[in-house]
């Protein structure tokens, strides 16, 4: 079979198309960043003849990674900032607390210091035992109404049935019939003196008890030796008849105006 060719010549592109296509190629290897790459050979560039490539755009995706790094570490700041306020507001929470408890601690301390002052003050605090009475008998007056010759105590002006109370805080280590006393009560005084109450018409309190300062022990009467009804009070050193004492000294010794 015969092969025949078209009329016309089929010539080989020029020297100059193949460069111009060469350009062209470069250009959009250049354009997809293959290009820059090959560049950096010397002799590739040389060989190709082609010039050094343009920016790749890798120096600004560098710089917007260092910019969203910075504003995450200025979050991460901010955010312990926050947090190291939150815990300094706690912790000054907490101390305000702790000062307020210590201060309201120290003010229960103080009252119950004061109660106890107060109550120790109460306590060791005398008074008469008929409130507004006088002396009509004075201590060691003479006559024959005492065995002894005198009078061991004082007499306080009282009605029968007024209320008679303790001179002072004690204890009660008689409480019944005296004899010449009448129904009486002796106290032994927190300060290891003791009170005598004589001539009652009742008895208000037991032995073993304790009584308090102003404390209603009994009622005034005329039982026991007397001539009327009033209340015979000694101060003594011990329980016992005999012990006696000067009952104005020592009431006016603890404070009691007499």
């Amino acid at each position: 079979m015969a092969f025949t060719r078209a009329t016309g010549k089929h010539r080989a592109r020029s020297r100059m198309s193949r460069r111009s296509a060469s350009v062209a190629g470069a250009a959009t290897l250049a354009a997809t960043g293959v290009i820059s790459t090959l560049a950096t050979s010397p002799a590739l560039a040389a060989d190709t003849g082609v010039a050094a490539a343009r920016p790749t755009g890798l120096t600004q995706a560098l710089v917007i990674n260092d910019s969203l790094a910075g504003t995450i570490d200025a979050q991460a700041d901010a955010q312990r900032r926050a947090a190291a306020e939150v815990r300094a507001k706690a912790a000054a929470k907490a101390e305000a607390a702790r000062k307020a408890e210590a201060r309201a601690q120290e003010l229960r301390a103080e009252k119950e210091r004061a109660a106890r002052a107060a109550e120790r003050e109460r306590l060791n605090a005398f008074q008469l035992p008929i409130a507004g009475s006088y002396i009509t008998t004075g201590y060691r007056a003479g006559g024959s109404l005492w065995s002894s010759g005198s009078h061991s105590g004082v007499d306080f002006r009282a009605a029968s049935g007024t209320s008679v109370v303790a001179v002072g805080a004690g204890t009660v280590v008689e409480a019944g019939w005296g004899g010449s006393y009448g129904n009486n009560i002796v106290l032994r005084m927190s300060d290891g003196t003791y009170t005598q109450y004589g001539h009652l018409s009742s008895i208000g309190v037991a032995v073993g008890q304790s009584v308090t300062p102003g404390q209603p022990i009994g009622v005034s009467g005329a039982t026991g030796n007397v001539t009327g009804p009033h209340l015979h009070f000694e101060a003594r050193t011990g329980p016992d008849y005999g012990s006696d004492i000067d009952p104005v000294a020592y009431l006016r010794a603890h404070g009691v105006n007499v």
